[in-house]
């Protein structure tokens, strides 16, 4: 997990599960699509990037899908492009980012915000240019969304980190949605949004002394984010833990005491040093974080479930108000429908394949997908699994009836599409 932006706080740890995005065509099951608009596809990604924003209305679904073999982008991930949660007024997300902006901008005019970058990035700016190793399990092809074989959805924040640099950019925020592949429960989600953080010290420029320009950025670095999470938190007790990540040396996570317990907030550190060689800045020092804003939502707002953030219910958009920090009050439960399902395992099972069938099939009536029993049987040399489908909407009591087409539609893609031999 450490090779995805200081890890980074949240959601979507490291996963395993390649589906193709010709799997199924679940219009009707996914979220709402951005408005459309098309634009020629001559441009390189990292042209679009520069010049385009995320917040122009775009035909997701005709830019992320293709028949491309390395394609594994899904039309329900599509539809999730182009959202822009972090954009809107007086949503959760939006209130947990102005509120960050405004502690740094406000504590040094420089910094600069970054907030509508294009989400398509390439292998070199996700992984290579951010000293990622060629086999980290974060490249792979089952925890991220690959448009082709050099192009993907942005897993990180950090994968602008270098283009911003090479443009100039010295203290910057920039935040937007991420894409990656994962668990069904609570709290993941495949998409979730990122502020990534840098700074470059000045004072620290042409410095040859390693021992005191890390100490000077080190230093530097935990002064503005323990204020920063005084600002968000009101002040609190603060706790550094050393860490790795290949981006930064030396490495931290910060945890604050809240509501009786520690909580991970973020992880940052100084930036590596080959990194900024690489950006022509091979005098130059600052360091980084990165930070999730659904789990900092989640925990000031009182939000239980992931799948609010997306939900386009006026009874949850309607509690929150611009610059307020407002307890979630549930306007209803719904009750659940669990169904089971087991199956023999095929010798390259990738559990994460299944999860991400079973989201494309159900989309968001799917609450949670947990095992709950493994079998082994050494005779035959198989092993089966079973999984329990917790599925729940969020704004209605689901039918017996709809809910036995859904559980017999993954029934039937699981063995053809992944496989297994159902039991």
């Amino acid at each position: 997990a450490a090779a995805h932006a200081f890890k980074p706080i949240g959601f979507m740890g490291p996963s395993a599960r390649l589906l193709h995005s010709s799997l199924l065509n679940p219009r009707s099951l996914c979220p709402k699509a951005a408005p459309l608009r098309t634009f020629r596809t001559s441009r390189s990604s990292m042209q679009r990037q520069v010049e385009m924003s995320s917040t122009v209305g775009i035909d997701w679904a005709k830019e992320l899908l293709s028949e491309h073999p390395e394609n594994n982008v899904t039309p329900y991930i599509a539809n999730l492009v182009g959202r822009n949660l972090h954009l809107k007024k007086a949503h959760p997300l939006n209130i947990i980012k102005k509120r960050i902006e405004d502690y740094f901008t406000s504590r040094d005019a420089e910094f600069e915000c970054k907030d509508s970058l294009y989400p398509v990035v390439t292998k070199q700016q996700c992984f290579d240019d951010l000293l990622i190793p060629k086999d980290h399990v974060s490249r792979r092809p089952s925890d991220t969304y690959y448009l082709d074989q050099d192009r993907l959805l942005r897993t990180h924040t950090s994968a602008h980190q270098t283009e911003l640099l090479k443009g100039g950019s010295r203290k910057f925020l920039c935040t937007g949605d991420v894409y990656r592949r994962d668990e069904i429960d609570a709290s993941h989600y495949p998409a979730f949004h990122q502020m990534e953080g840098v700074k470059i010290l000045k004072e620290c420029a042409g410095m040859e002394d390693r021992e005191q320009w890390v100490k000077m950025c080190s230093e530097d670095l935990k002064d503005h984010l323990e204020g920063m999470v005084d600002a968000i938190f009101g002040p609190v007790e603060k706790r550094w833990v050393d860490a790795y990540f290949p981006f930064t040396e030396p490495s931290y996570e910060l945890e604050i005491f809240y509501q009786d317990k520690w909580l991970e907030v973020l992880g940052c550190g100084v930036i590596q040093q080959k990194i900024l060689d690489g950006c022509e800045m091979k005098e130059q020092h600052g360091w980084a974080f990165g930070l999730g804003l659904e789990r900092l939502a989640m925990v000031l707002f009182d939000i239980p479930d992931i799948r609010l953030f997306w939900t386009e219910d006026e009874r949850f958009l309607k509690q929150f108000k611009d610059g307020q920090i407002t307890k979630f009050q549930p306007f209803s439960k719904f009750p659940p429908c669990y169904k089971d399902v087991s199956f023999w395992l095929p010798g390259d099972w990738q559990e994460n394949n299944f999860f991400e069938l079973v989201r494309n099939v159900a989309g968001d009536i799917v609450e949670s997908v947990e095992l709950v029993d493994k079998f082994d049987n050494p005779k035959k040399g198989k092993t089966s699994h079973c999984y329990r489908i917790n599925y729940r909407a969020m704004d209605r009591s689901l039918t017996n009836e709809e809910v036995d087409k859904i559980q017999e539609q993954v029934r039937e893609l699981v063995a053809k599409k992944l496989n297994v031999e159902l039991r």
